[in-house]
């Protein structure tokens, strides 16, 4: 028996359609193009699909068979089409006209679903909380996280290693069992089976990935988030029990609307589209609504073509726009954890679009003042650190937490009050500089407490208490604190991550703590290295003619290489700080000598190191030795 000739049939179905529609036979027509389609259908003949599914939207539209002449032409438009730009162009205009006949049939009905631009929900990313402000001047905001920030799982692990370090010194060394990390920017690779937590007046930004498959532009308008709440009070006094309220509108939760949204040909574009929530409760976000239109393909406005990206009111829409919306329906990860899973498909939940809106906590912005980028190892620099609270609830217990704490350190609470311009020269050295009168002696003695150091304890600790007056900061309140900087040994870029902790005063429910990233990096070059070495000496005497004094010698050598512009070094001054010991005069120097290293040259101090008898071992000696006309204070 001869095979059929399934093609040869499709080919002459279509010529019988034509020739019933030049009859005005509509009807036979539109059947005859549909059993052609059966054919043509997934054979990869595109162009052939293409003008079928046209033929079909035009002749199911002539015969008010709306709803089939909307998926003709959406086929049209879903499918990689290898068509013209031009001809695209009409695809897309006779879509929107039938669309919009449809939907005014039924104006109060449910939106429509709209198949341009394409989603991809996956890379929906979610940030909560207001965008950091950009430096000002001499003010360096702190880092913190942001979506214009790339995910880095190596970084993600040790700002969570910080804060699980910060909550367990908090907690008295308990790690809570059920610790999870503070999550502000949700995307693909975090961990989202959890619901993320989200704060009452404070925005939640929503990154959505657009991408249009067309060559011809498409213009979406009055752009926004479609969402869905659920008010409840999640207040303490209703011992964790939550309570319906009920509200509508804008008073529970306020769309950001985007006028204008341009998406070039081909191409993938993101929009950022916040909502401000006013209430607490559970948030759904279920997707995005827009107006869908084009613009006119060649017009040019203001010497800017319409192939540029986006600017507000420089685009004229052709007039044809229909209002629908797309859902974002996001697919946890692959399960692969049980024997079961592994056997199996499923996928667990992911709940980045389902936020819990919780109530107001403290939120904390810092800034860092002539923060340095470049110092010599070993180098101290006096900076400013200013905390401000841009909330309406006090914050306490403000901690700070780092893996490098031997680089940093903050002022006492006796100097939390700050020189009315930390920018100038002397405020950014750790030392104060004053000139040595001729008859001064060579040497300065002074003496501190322990607890003159600031929040040092005589332990290195990783978590360091910021020194608040009151240990409390008001809301709209603002303190700055000296903070000294001392560059790592090593020469080379260091990055040193600062986590700062604080809570509300008053007890939350669902937050418990917030915090505050911030990442500084210091370019160090070589500088000097020195080695001191002691010798007993019975044959010196102190100032009450006793002995059991020492010698210090000081080798002193220049190991920089002038790649930091530094030629040279100048000895000026010799200090020491201890409970037991004080360096006095040096020995064979000559009275304001003073002491220049070049490049890979090396000094030798001596120095007489007697007893401190005064003190009885309660405070720390500072002691200063001078070799030129200037002296450094550095107590």
């Amino acid at each position: 028996m001869k095979s059929p000739m399934v093609r040869k049939f499709a080919f002459h179905m279509i010529l019988a359609g034509h020739r019933y529609s030049k009859a005005g036979q509509k009807k036979h027509a539109l059947r005859c193009y549909c059993q052609a389609m059966q054919v043509y259908k997934g054979k990869g003949w595109s162009l052939a699909e293409d003008h079928i599914n046209f033929t079909i939207g035009r002749q199911s539209f002539t015969l008010r068979q709306l709803e089939n002449a909307v998926s003709a032409f959406r086929h049209i438009l879903i499918n990689d089409s290898k068509q013209t730009a031009a001809q695209q162009g009409a695809f897309l205009q006779e879509y929107l006209y039938v669309y919009r006949n449809v939907s005014q049939l039924s104006p109060d009905g449910p939106l429509p679903q709209l198949p341009l631009p394409y989603i991809n929900s996956s890379a929906t990313r979610v940030f909560f909380g207001h965008d950091r402000r950009p430096a000002e001047g001499e003010k360096q905001a702190a880092t913190h996280i942001s979506l214009d920030q790339e995910y880095d799982s190596e970084y993600s692990q040790q700002w969570k290693e910080l804060e699980e370090q910060v909550v367990a010194v908090v907690n008295k060394s308990i790690v809570l069992s059920n610790f999870q990390p503070t999550q502000y920017c949700l995307n693909k690779y975090s961990d989202n089976s959890r619901f993320p937590l989200g704060v009452v007046e404070e925005p939640i930004t929503v990154e959505v990935a657009f991408r249009n498959p067309l060559k011809v532009p498409l213009l979406l308008t009055d752009l926004s988030l479609l969402w869905k709440f659920q008010p409840k009070d999640f207040s303490s006094n209703n011992n964790g029990e939550t309570k319906e309220l009920i509200t509508c509108g804008k008073d529970m939760i306020e769309a950001e609307v985007i006028s204008e949204f341009l998406i070039n040909s081909e191409e993938t574009k993101m929009a950022r589209l916040k909502l401000f929530p006013h209430q607490t409760g559970e948030l759904h976000i279920l997707g995005v609504v827009y107006n869908l239109g084009t613009i006119q393909g060649t017009t040019v406005l203001d010497g800017i073509d319409s192939s540029v990206g986006l600017q507000a009111g420089k685009y004229i829409s052709n007039g044809t726009s229909v209002r629908g919306r797309q859902d974002l329906e996001i697919q946890g990860p692959r399960l692969n954890n049980t024997k079961e899973e592994k056997t199996s498909i499923k996928y667990g939940p992911d709940h980045r679009l389902d936020p819990i809106i919780t109530e107001e906590m403290p939120l904390l912005e810092v800034f860092f003042i002539n923060f340095p980028t470049g110092l010599l190892c070993g180098e101290i620099r006096k900076t400013y650190v200013e905390f401000m609270n841009v909330s309406k609830c006090p914050l306490t217990r403000l901690k700070v937490v780092s893996k490098r704490p031997e680089c940093f350190t903050f002022g006492g609470s006796s100097t939390i009050l700050t020189p009315l311009s930390p920018s100038t020269s002397e405020h950014c050295s750790a030392y104060k500089t004053v000139v040595k009168h001729s008859t001064s002696v060579c040497s300065l003695m002074s003496s501190a407490s322990s607890v003159d150091f600031g929040t040092g304890t005589g332990n290195q600790t990783e978590v360091i208490d910021v020194p608040l007056p009151d240990s409390v900061l008001l809301p709209g309140a603002s303190v700055q604190l000296p903070m000294w900087i001392r560059g790592p040994d090593e020469e080379g870029v260091h990055e040193i991550h600062f986590l700062f902790y604080y809570e509300s005063i008053k007890k939350h429910s669902k937050m418990c703590h917030r915090v505050l990233r911030h990442t500084a990096v210091i370019c160090t070059s070589r500088s000097l290295t020195v080695r001191a070495t002691a010798y007993r000496s019975n044959a010196l005497e102190d100032e009450k003619g006793e002995g059991d004094n020492m010698l210090v010698f000081v080798d002193v050598e220049n190991i920089n290489t002038s790649e930091a512009g530094v030629k040279e070094f100048h000895i000026v001054q010799v200090s020491s700080n201890s409970k037991n010991w004080k360096l006095q005069e040096s020995i064979n120097l000559s009275e304001d000598k003073d002491i220049k290293l070049a490049n890979r040259e090396k000094g030798k101090l001596c120095l007489k190191a007697v007893r401190c008898k005064n003190f009885l071992g309660k405070c720390f000696t500072f002691w200063n030795n001078f070799f030129s006309n200037l002296i450094l204070t550095s107590f």
